[in-house]
């Protein structure tokens, strides 16, 4: 994902559509690459971006609209 993209969560209807708004990457090779997700109810939250984590925003249930 990458700033500007339009995202929803699978399990928090209540959360809304949200828009990436900020995306952070580490220099350092092996390092966490994060979005922040700004929500219709207002609320901006982090996720990692990044598909070898297991706890990616993906598996997490995050989807590009």
């Amino acid at each position: 994902m990458k700033t500007g993209n339009r995202v929803r969560h699978l399990r928090y209807d209540s959360w809304g559509e949200g828009v990436v708004v900020e995306e952070k990457r580490s220099l350092l090779e092996g390092g966490f690459c994060f979005v922040k997700v700004l929500f219709e109810d207002g609320e901006e939250r982090s996720f990692i971006n990044n598909l070898d984590n297991e706890c990616c925003c993906y598996y997490a249930g995050l989807r590009l609209l």
